[in-house]
């Protein structure tokens, strides 16, 4: 397409729909469409953009590039779990039983709005038990959805709504790291011990407070679906954006010929997994199931051991496996450069050797007058550095001491202070493609296909939940530390 028409289309076309925010998300849709740069060059940007701020900040040039470049490799662990979760939910979901229940599912809804709303509802609730299943799960769904032929499906709009998950839903649910974390003693370590206490899930993701926040973003999320997906008139499937469904199926086959006997029989498919059960058993009798699951390590093997049994013959698994690599080729090539982002914005100090991550908590935290206006300001600064620290919470260690030293100070309820963090951390994933990435490979997209629609999200979803967080804030009675 020329840039004229380009251009035409971003001034010109009017959406038929009336609705304001519907108007809204068209235009930031045609903005995105135009001006979004891909996933690869925001990254640089983000990194560019840090490292100036850090040498402006009093670090020197000379130590921002050996933070960059020491700080490179920092999530080479994280990335290859994420990629693996990635790769394990589509090998799952790829199998015959999966692949039978998701086109029961991608038949349920009976109109393209409802789909989309069917899809974010379902995205949120899945991320409550684990975030990779909701991310990939979604995106195949949406798949099974777009091959239909009765409904013409936006495929941006439900892509976006796969998302939602990652943008307002995990931090709420069993898969928040920072109440993981502060749940457990042996995790937290002694120099913060005696500021945060241990905090109960009791006292964070299992309060009322955090289960009215729960289906106020569910409801909030869902209405923007349905507002916001486009009419027929201007809906975009996924073959007018060149986006090829074929190929996802496993089609049965037989061996060519006799050495192929064992990639066609299940016995050693029985024999693995039988050997995985001792471990499985052995993990999971300890403790509660879901928080167990939660663990990435753990999640990915439960994953890989349920593919291998779905699939039922290895040549199966191993065609599914090969479709699915393809999809995680944007997170391992920009993961790095994030991890370099944060070893720039937490490593690199100053003349009075605060770091620029410091500096920022200091300043949020030092202008708070009462637990209302902390909860407020630590969730405007959670969602600036979690735009370009997107950690899940990995960070909160390194930021802890101050938030919740301040925290004491002012009397705010230290539970429901790291899920206003953890929460208000994650709300910048609408508009940053970092957990997009997997989900943008399933769907065959680029991010700027989905920012449209996601960033419309988060310009709804953030003052109402930063005002929710703060109203609930004062339904709690502060308690000192409470050490083990």
């Amino acid at each position: 397409m020329t840039d004229t028409t380009d251009k035409a289309i971003f001034l010109d076309e009017a959406p038929t729909q009336t609705n304001p925010l519907a108007r809204f998300s068209q235009y930031m849709v045609r903005f995105a469409e135009r001006w979004f740069p891909d996933a690869y060059v925001f990254v640089l940007i983000a990194v560019v953009l840090i490292a100036l701020s850090t040498i402006v900040h009093g670090g020197s040039p000379l130590a921002v590039s050996r933070a960059f470049g020491d700080g490179f490799w920092n999530l080479i662990p994280f990335t290859m779990q994420l990629a693996l979760a990635a790769v394990g939910g589509y090998v799952v979901a790829m199998s015959p039983p999966v692949a039978a229940l998701m086109r029961r599912l991608a038949g349920v809804p009976s109109t393209a709005r409802g789909a989309v709303v069917f899809v974010g509802v379902l995205s949120i609730l899945l991320s409550l038990l684990n975030w990779s299943l909701s991310l990939i799960f979604s995106g195949l769904l949406v798949r099974e959805i777009a091959r239909r032929n009765d409904i013409k499906l936006d495929y941006r709009a439900a892509g976006a709504a796969g998302y939602l998950g990652l943008g307002c839903g995990f931090t709420l649910g069993i898969t928040s790291s920072v109440a993981q974390l502060q749940a457990n003693a042996a995790s937290i370590p002694a120099s913060l011990l005696p500021i945060t206490g241990v905090i109960s899930f009791s006292e964070t993701i299992l309060t009322w407070q955090n289960l009215v926040t729960i289906l106020v973003v569910t409801t909030l999320s869902a209405a923007i679906c349905y507002l916001t997906t486009p009419n027929d008139a201007l809906a975009r499937t996924a073959e007018d954006l060149g986006v090829s469904l074929d190929g996802d199926r496993i089609e049965p086959k037989k061996p060519a010929r006799p050495g192929d006997f064992l990639e066609f029989s299940p016995v050693l498919t029985i024999l693995t997994v039988a050997l995985a059960s001792g471990w499985l058993w052995w993990t999971f009798q300890s403790g509660n199931p879901l928080i167990t699951l939660s663990g990435l390590n753990t999640y990915n093997f439960v994953f890989l051991m349920l593919g291998i049994l779905l699939h039922w013959r290895p040549h199966s698994l191993v065609e599914a496996f090969s479709k699915a690599t393809p999809s995680i080729s944007g997170l391992l090539l920009q993961f790095p450069f994030y991890a370099g982002i944060a070893q720039m914005l937490t490593k690199v100090p100053n003349s009075s050797g605060l770091t620029l991550s410091d500096t920022i908590a200091h300043w949020f935290a030092h202008v708070s007058v009462n637990s209302t206006v902390f909860s407020f300001l630590i969730g405007i600064y959670s969602a600036v550095l979690g735009f370009f620290i997107p950690s899940a919470g990995g960070k909160w260690f390194i930021e802890a001491p101050y938030i919740m030293k301040a925290a004491n100070e002012v009397g705010a309820h230290l539970g429901w202070t790291t899920m206003v963090y953890n929460i208000a951390e994650t709300l910048p994933n609408f508009i940053n493609p970092f957990w997009m990435l997997p989900l943008l490979g399933v769907l065959g997209l680029k991010s700027k296909d989905l920012i449209g629609y996601t960033s419309v999200q988060f310009f709804v979803h953030f003052p109402i939940v930063m005002i929710l967080a703060a109203i609930l804030m004062t339904t709690f009675i502060y308690h000192a530390p409470i050490l083990p």
